[in-house]
């Protein structure tokens, strides 16, 4: 979330053609690039959004505005109680509208590469701009957020912490991590093995609880989560309790309950088949996602001593009630963490790694039709050529508001990945995507609850309806 300020970045660059200088180059950060922080304004809303309190407390604007940032028009005839509004969360929706959101993070040099002596060919020139050195010359790209090897894993969340605030509002929230192998895809989403620095997907478990304990006296919350994982285009329930061989054993005699993606009426992407498992706190929620971890599949190749042969993907689902006027707003939040692309003449895989590394790529380079033809605006997209692919529809060119980091290494000897996931990543900044809130009325929610009643063969009281 940004706005245009004399704080944003600039600088000054001479041109020259043909060897002589033409004139200089004025450079700005991009439109809006400036971080609007902790700043909140009075407005004719009603108590059916969830606000963070940790975001700075400040002076309420005496003036009510007429028309809302980031509110939903059909509710606002709807709206007689006045509350503080989350000014942070509103310009961060409206500056953000359609495009998804993409983030850089270079990772530190390996113990591997410092030993080869590798030079050095990533640099950050500054918030939102990265340089690459190729033989041809320097590249630059852009992106929302460039984060350099120095960035810790509280700075990068920092950024994306806003996100969370907008699944409890009940939007469809993505964040996944995209790169090759060995890029920093599951330090980045997961943290290390002691949580010593922990990633995203933690960090937001505790940001979502902590956000609905501090609205718990207006609203009622309901958190479930499903974990599955996508090996050898095979998706696997990772609640289950076999992993690993017997797990694919089981399944391939029929006794493992099959899962399959599908799309509800809105769009968002659901897993059809998938257990689902209820959470009454951030440490349970932790303790499920570590019982998911413990049946993923990893192992060892040349790039990595724990290369994730499997993408993961992690949905949550936040359902809130009002307490004041009783209507409902369901919103999922989608972590995935991307395996990385892979050669195997430098990975060496071998056999049963040669095969998980093929359907990596495959997938990955279906993702990548994908992302070409939406940031082309193809009439025809993709998404059916792959099982990675449909599970992320509805957070690319779907309804979603998504964020990509893009993982990558700093040397020259991953100059080749280093390019194609940048230029992959530029081209998903310009895909669209159509976020709305779901949110129902108390008459709404009630009916859907005498439905689900009714279905499951329960009485119906007279005072239900």
């Amino acid at each position: 979330m940004y706005v245009n300020s004399p704080g944003a970045e600039s600088g000054s660059y001479s041109l020259t053609f043909l060897g002589k200088k033409v004139g200089r180059h004025r450079s700005v950060a991009p439109a809006g690039k400036q971080f609007a922080w902790e700043t909140t304004v009075r407005s004719a809303c009603p108590e059916d959004r969830v606000v963070s309190s940790r975001v700075a407390k400040v002076p309420v604007a005496a003036q009510e505005l007429e028309e809302l940032p980031g509110s939903v028009p059909e509710l606002q005839d709807e709206r007689p109680c006045p509350i503080i509004h989350n000014t942070q969360l509103d310009q961060y929706e409206k500056t953000t509208a359609g495009k998804i959101r993409v983030f850089c993070r270079i990772r530190p040099v390996s113990r591997a590469e410092a030993a080869q002596g590798g030079a050095i060919v990533v640099e950050k020139i500054d918030e939102y701009s990265v340089t690459v050195e190729t033989p041809r010359g320097p590249r630059e790209f852009q992106f929302d957020k460039v984060f350099s090897a120095e960035a810790s894993q509280e700075d990068l969340f920092h950024d994306t912490s806003r996100l969370i605030q907008l699944a409890i509002d009940g939007y469809n929230v993505c964040v996944f991590a995209y790169g090759q192998t060995g890029s920093g895809k599951t330090f980045t989403m997961v943290g290390d093995k002691e949580q010593k620095n922990p990633g995203i997907i933690p960090r937001a478990f505790n940001a979502m609880f902590d956000i609905m304990r501090e609205n718990s006296s207006k609203f009622s919350f309901k958190v479930s989560a499903y974990m599955l994982e996508l090996y050898n285009d095979r998706l696997q329930d990772l609640f289950a309790s076999q992993a690993g061989e017997a797990h694919a054993h089981t399944q391939s005699h029929g006794q493992a309950r099959r899962v399959e993606i599908k799309r509800n009426r809105k769009g968002v992407v659901f897993a059809q088949g998938a257990e689902t498992k209820e959470a009454s706190s951030a440490q349970e929620l932790y303790a499920l996602f570590q019982q998911a971890c413990a049946n993923r599949h990893i192992s060892a190749t040349k790039m990595n001593m724990e290369s994730s042969r499997s993408h993961l993907i992690v949905g949550i689902m936040v359902e809130s009630r009002n307490l004041t006027n009783g209507s409902v707003s369901s919103g999922k939040l989608s972590l995935v963490d991307l395996a990385g692309s892979e050669r195997a003449a430098k990975t060496g895989a071998k056999d049963h790694q040669l095969k998980e590394a093929n359907s990596i790529n495959k997938s990955l380079s279906a993702l990548g039709d994908v992302i070409s033809a939406l940031s082309a605006e193809l009439p025809h997209v993709p998404y059916r050529n792959s099982k990675l692919t449909q599970v992320m529809q509805d957070s690319l060119g779907g309804n979603a508001k998504t964020l990509m980091i893009v993982n990558i290494s700093p040397t020259e000897y991953n100059l080749d990945e280093t390019l194609t996931s940048l230029i992959y990543a530029t081209r998903v900044k310009a895909i669209t995507n159509n976020a709305q809130r779901n949110v129902e009325s108390k008459e709404i929610a009630q009916l859907k609850e005498v439905i689900m009643k009714l279905r499951s063969g329960q009485s119906v009281e007279e005072e239900d309806v």
